[in-house]
């Protein structure tokens, strides 16, 4: 229910996987709570924000603002004394120029944040990055990152290079205020992030699940990430807001990497039996080669083969005293949802 002494909080990119379940976090905790989303015509895309927000009891209003233009920042921003800049592109395949990701990156970042500045009213800026901006672009070896690294943006491919870069500017432009502007800002850098769906819109990580569930692959390629549950983001969202000493910290939220063999064996356990064919196999590098040709999704995972992502989230528990649900539970929320979404046909 809406606390009416609660402050108000933005929330960027409001349609999207990660922020459905942001709006629904803060909504939960009494926050009253504004969204900007690119459009206001398509109702579609937000109708089940707004059920949501009734089954909830909550305070939500959406207002259009996009990360490519000025227009409607002012008025997003507007009141607000905390903003969660949730919205970036994340593709579904490789661009062509890796500016067609980098440049609303960086600049949409950095528009959100000038409109904080000037509004006056905001107290903290809490960002979403990735583990991509820290764990990229090094030598392959077994060591554990944490928030003291950075990805080597000129060894990284046009995704990792864009959430490092947006989150440098970040940092950069806040500490360039002069202190009478300034204010806090924290990072939230989550890994592959999974679990239950609010609508049929899975986010680009659901497409694994997905493709797995449809046997969309012969076989599991050798890959893996380090997972996170889409709800605990979105705790860690909140948490970094609330705390005091979250400010001028980032947090990786994730946790210890899994193979998509595994996760697939995970599917197969639980949906074969249901008459599902999850493969289970492994997909040599040649074949996934060849397929990558006419799969651009699969092409996009071909920089990730026989790659362990190795972070630490002890600073999250530590500091924000922040938790992960076990990654089984998120693997089988997100194939249920997919399922309850008609984004796989239920058998």
């Amino acid at each position: 229910m809406a606390d009416a002494t609660k402050p108000l909080v933005l929330v960027t990119g409001a349609t999207g996987y990660i922020a459905g379940h942001c709006i629904r976090e803060l909504m939960e905790q009494g926050y009253r709570v504004r969204g900007t989303v690119r459009s206001l015509k398509d109702a579609g895309k937000t109708d089940h924000l707004r059920k949501m927000a009734s089954a909830l009891g909550g305070s939500l209003e959406l207002v259009e603002a996009n990360l490519s233009s000025d227009a409607g920042w002012p008025e997003a921003v507007a009141g607000c004394t905390y903003v969660q800049h949730v919205a970036s592109p994340f593709p579904p395949e490789v661009p062509k120029d890796e500016n067609e990701l980098i440049r609303p990156a960086v600049d949409g970042a950095l528009r959100v944040l000038k409109a904080c500045a000037a509004a006056g009213t905001v107290k903290r800026v809490v960002m979403t990055s990735s583990v991509a901006a820290v764990a990229m672009g090094h030598p392959p070896d077994e060591k554990v990152r944490t928030e003291a690294d950075w990805s080597n943006p000129d060894r990284c491919d046009p995704y990792p290079k864009s959430k490092t870069l947006a989150e440098k500017a970040a940092w950069d432009f806040v500490k360039s205020l002069p202190p009478e502007r300034r204010f806090e800002l924290a990072v939230i850098n989550p890994g592959f992030v999974l679990g239950p769906l609010l609508n049929a819109d899975q986010g680009t990580s659901g497409e694994l699940i997905r493709k797995l569930m449809v046997r969309d692959m012969p076989a599991c390629p050798e890959i893996g990430f380090a997972p996170v549950d889409v709800r605990d983001v979105a705790t860690a969202h909140r948490l970094a807001m609330e705390l005091p000493n979250a400010a001028g910290n980032r947090y990786i939220c994730a946790g210890d990497h899994i193979w998509v063999q595994d996760i697939a064996k995970i599917l197969a356990a639980e949906y074969n039996p249901r008459g599902y064919r999850i493969p289970t196999g492994k997909l040599p590098y040649a074949l996934m080669w060849i397929i990558a040709w006419f799969d651009k999704a699969v092409n996009l995972a071909l920089t990730f083969v026989g790659r362990k992502e190795i972070v630490s989230s002890a600073k999250a528990q530590q500091e924000l005293g922040w938790r992960m649900r076990p990654v089984r539970e998120s693997i089988l929320d997100t194939a249920r949802t997919m399922i309850e979404h008609g984004v796989v046909p239920a058998r």
